[in-house]
């Protein structure tokens, strides 16, 4: 995501979608009455003929829709503005459809929590995602995996003949550069390839390097080349890992929170009466809140701003996990807290 233009005074925000995270993270932000303003197509008649012209609206939102399975997101609204005006019905319902690579202008009574999620989705696009490395015998090639697409880097070449003596020492010197551009960088990993090649490294790596296998995931593909990188994301690698990522964040703080509660330390509270009333102390360390919840409850949303001036941290929890559906038990809100409220 690419943040273009933001005007505090109008709430005027113009942004360029990277990938569907982006479409997600939106999701979770536009809702009814807001207004979104995009390129789109119109359907037009001349005579007994439908034609369809290029135009520029702006709708108010009435519905939205997410498809992580296609890509798109839905925007369902009015026509409030738009040009070219012999094309524009005001009035009328019309449906903006936001994939990656859409340019949109939205106008909303933004939010801190908006905001702060929109810049985080920014952040993301540019940083390393994923890195991976598809190898075979002879080859390794190095991909990074960032929102905006694939960087494909250097690659390391083995020079192993298993017709010579010096055929074990050729493979560990291949398997060292590989666990030295593991080592260079903190992101995980994913190492894939046709035959054994991955697990002979995965072998090498367990007796030099064990502590890296931490954060390395051991995948097949077909080829040690660009389409082996583009087979695994087809096969849905990308999502299983970042999937895992965000799971894994949500149980650890929701297993936080049930093990202060059962102690009855004093250092967690939950529901929105509770919650708020730690917010009001300035003791909440992490919020914990359902994505839906915040999206439709006023009160839970005023919270959330407090907690975001007060410089404390907020997690949005997806209603469709286990550790999601755990804090729907809990009132849907909850806090870890700096210190003892009693």
């Amino acid at each position: 995501m690419k943040i273009i233009h933001f005007d505090r005074k109008t709430n005027e925000l113009k942004l360029v979608l990277d990938n569907v995270d982006d479409l997600w993270h939106l999701s979770k932000i536009i809702g009814p009455g807001d207004g979104v303003q995009s390129r789109t197509v119109r359907s037009y008649k001349v005579g007994n003929k439908e034609e369809k012209k290029p135009v520029t609206i702006m709708v108010e939102v009435a519905q939205i829709e997410f498809s992580p399975t296609l890509n798109r997101l839905r925007m369902l609204g009015k026509i409030v503005s738009g040009e070219p005006e012999e094309f524009v019905q005001l009035g009328k319902h019309h449906t903006i459809e936001a994939e990656p690579g859409t340019k949109l202008l939205i106008i909303k009574n933004w939010k801190t929590h908006h905001l702060d999620r929109l810049k985080k989705a920014e952040k993301e696009t540019k940083k390393p995602k994923i890195r991976i490395i598809v190898l075979d015998e002879e080859k390794a090639l190095n991909a990074i995996l960032r929102s905006s697409g694939i960087d494909f880097g250097a690659e390391f070449y083995s020079n192993v003949s298993k017709r010579d003596d010096k055929a074990d020492a050729q493979e560990k010197s291949y398997f060292g550069q590989i666990a030295s551009e593991i080592e260079r960088h903190p992101e995980k990993y994913v190492i894939a390839g046709p035959g054994f090649t991955k697990d002979n490294l995965r072998k090498f790596l367990q007796q030099k390097k064990p502590e890296l296998l931490n954060r390395i995931m051991f995948e097949s593909c077909s080829y040690a080349e660009r389409n082996g990188v583009n087979e695994l994301l087809k096969n849905g690698i990308l999502d299983k890992i970042l999937g895992e990522e965000n799971a894994a964040k949500e149980e650890k703080l929701i297993t936080e929170l049930v093990k202060e509660i059962h102690r009855d330390s004093g250092l967690a509270v939950y529901g929105l009466k509770e919650t708020r009333q730690a917010a009001e102390a300035f003791a909440v360390k992490t919020l914990l809140i359902l994505d839906d919840y915040l999206r439709t409850n006023k009160e839970a949303e005023q919270l959330v701003e407090q907690v975001y001036g007060n410089k404390a941290e907020v997690v949005f929890f997806s209603e469709e996990g286990e550790p999601g559906f755990k804090l729907k038990g809990f009132g849907k809100i909850a806090a870890l807290l700096k210190f003892k409220m009693r």
